[in-house]
């Protein structure tokens, strides 16, 4: 008689609903070879085996799965990956900027009424200072001393005369974090999209690649982009008014920066360098139409999208050093606060008139060289997490790279590359007082501590020029701080007579203290209900809340702002309500989570 094929439970997926399946299958189809079974006997280790075996697999096909997805993606590095499926580059620690001043002391005159012209240095920009913790920053550009608006004092008095003999003079100039670093790469023969490993990390950005033979690869958003933007000096009539032009250059060598798990490689394309025979200029003439040996046009149509068409990706190297210059951060937290950049590194000096200068007084004016920021340095952000980098990926693949929506303005600002810094966190809303209906971008930045700060201009200008490349013409909008207001949590509970109620109160206020580890979004409200349903299922030991409260922390140590609590919060007592304008934070978790357990 054949036998019964067996009703296989495909919902079993766990050890013991395994194991209760195997015990059913063993007693309906083996009765007499179960009977022999006990805890101890080889028949339980076999039937233990299997529904560990199972268990394990069924966990495994869950994860892999799960991770397959971006919307139920739990690690890191699938999330990043996912992400640019959509688009959406993670382009890893930013980097912070901000003004820093600058001192240095120069002979007088002659007649000790000023200094002496000749002896005014410019600090050139690649000149490097550092702080006491060991982050470096770079000069991001000239600086004149012999600007007539810089302020200058007398730093020494000839006591016989009682007239200067120097000067103390202040300039500024942007800064931003990192340091120049220089690698050598040999490349053999040719590859089709060559992927070339780099040494750094915390890398913000790829400064030049050249290669041995001169000639330079550029970086590019996508291999497909061969046409990239170059300044030229106006020399027409209306130089005055326009210094520059922006003259588009076909890049057939170019590459794309990809950072997989923290490590940073440059991604070449598939053409090889036989196959080149494109000009530097982007010509129309040559790039529009898809000729085939001849070098005329016949057509009269006009596609400005061919402007962007490739079919080989750009030019990869063979047969030559690759010779990669990138700027990287020193430390994870670049951020600085005021008066922590003191030392001076790499002095790079220049003057006007150098051969009336002795080596000694340039090298006085050099040793007297100092600096000292003035301002926050901000720029650096913390690693979004998982959730919120999803949510960017999202938001960027339905901006389609221009700002028209309000949340398409958010994802490009939160998109900005790190070499110009980071923001923390923003709000975008329309202002109703406005005729021409601007648009009002409130915008907080990180301090080197982890908590929100205002953000300083150079951040600003920055987020500007950016926002100007996607934004549309006539759109207005205005970069505003945002206000941060600092907020503790009060709470009172019932514990387990059985459990130690200062440990109860300890785990209590680490997860409270998790929970606001993150600062909130800008008009995001406090559900108090979430912070009752938060306790009463993750505290051990707890058997009960009886009273949350979020209390007012504006003085001293905390921002400014003063907000009315008892009006923002609702009717019913559920929730803490925020403006747009607005950010909730919690800052001191050690000291501004306070309870008590009977």
């Amino acid at each position: 008689m054949a036998k019964v094929k067996p009703a296989i439970k495909y919902t079993s997926r766990e050890f013991d609903t395994i194991k209760e399946d195997l015990v059913q299958y063993a007693r309906r189809y083996y009765p007499d070879v179960y009977k022999d079974f006990n805890e101890a006997s080889f028949g339980s280790l076999m039937l233990d085996t299997v529904a560990y075996v199972g268990d394990i697999m069924s966990f495994y096909l869950d994860y892999q799965v799960n991770e397959t997805f971006l919307d139920t993606a739990a690690e890191f590095p699938n999330v990043v990956r996912l992400s640019k499926q959509l688009g959406y580059k993670y382009r890893g620690v930013p980097a912070s900027t901000g003004v820093c001043a600058f001192y240095c002391i120069v002979p007088a005159n002659d007649v000790g009424l000023g200094p002496k012209s000749n002896t005014m240095p410019i600090l050139k920009r690649g000149s490097t200072m550092s702080t006491d913790t060991g982050a470096s920053y770079i000069l991001d550009e000239d600086v004149f001393f012999n600007d007539p608006n810089n302020r200058r004092v007398a730093a020494r008095i000839d006591d016989t005369t009682s007239l200067p003999t120097s000067y103390a003079v202040k300039a500024y100039g942007k800064i931003v974090s990192g340091q120049v670093a220089k690698e050598r790469i040999v490349i053999g023969d040719f590859v089709k999209f060559r992927k070339v490993p780099l040494k750094a990390r915390n890398l913000t950005e790829i400064v030049s690649v050249i290669d041995e033979e001169g000639h330079e690869y550029f970086e590019v958003d996508y291999l497909s982009q061969n046409v990239k933007y170059r300044s030229v000096t106006n020399r027409g009539s209306d130089n005055d008014t326009v210094a520059a032009i922006m003259k588009p250059y076909t890049v057939p060598r170019r590459f794309v920066v990809e950072r997989i798990d923290g490590k940073y490689y440059l991604q070449f394309g598939f053409g090889s360098d036989s196959e080149l025979r494109a000009d530097s200029v982007a010509e129309p003439s040559s790039i529009t139409l898809k000729m085939h040996s001849k070098k005329f046009v016949d057509d009269t149509s006009f596609d400005p999208a061919k402007l962007l068409a490739t079919d080989k990706f750009g030019v990869g190297p063979a047969n030559t050093v690759l010779n990669v210059v990138y700027r990287k951060n020193t430390t994870s937290n670049t951020n600085a606060a005021v008066g922590a950049i003191k030392k001076m590194g790499r002095t790079i000096l220049d003057f006007d008139d150098p051969t009336n200068l002795s080596r000694g007084s340039i090298r006085d004016i050099r040793d007297s060289m100092e600096a000292y920021n003035e301002e926050r340095i901000v720029g650096s952000v913390t690693v979004p997490t998982t959730t919120e980098l999803k949510r960017r990926a999202f938001d960027n693949f339905a901006a389609q790279n221009r700002a028209v929506t309000l949340q398409d303005f958010e994802a490009i600002a939160y998109g900005m590359p790190s070499k110009f810094g980071a923001i923390k966190r923003l709000k975008i809303v329309q202002d109703p007082d406005s005729f021409k209906r601007n648009l009002n971008m409130y915008v907080l930045a990180e301090d080197s501590n982890g908590q929100l700060t205002t953000a300083n201009d150079t951040l600003k200008e920055n987020l500007k020029m950016w926002l100007n490349n996607y934004k549309m013409i006539h759109d207005t909008v205005d970069i505003m701080d945002a206000k941060i207001v600092n907020f503790g949590v009060e709470f009172h509970a019932v514990s387990n007579p059985e459990f130690n109620k200062y440990d109860v109160l300890g785990d209590a206020q680490r997860v409270l203290a998790d929970y606001f580890k993150q600062p909130l979004y800008m008009g995001e409200s406090i559900y108090i209900t979430d912070i009752y349903r938060l306790l009463n299922k993750k505290v051990r030991g707890l058997i009960d809340v009886k009273s949350v409260k979020i209390v007012s922390k504006s003085s001293g140590i905390y921002s400014r702002t003063t907000y009315d609590f008892d009006a923002e919060t609702s009717a019913d007592g559920r929730y803490l309500k925020a403006p747009d304008n607005v950010c909730l934070e919690l800052k001191y978790a050690a000291s501004d989570i306070k309870g008590t357990i009977e």
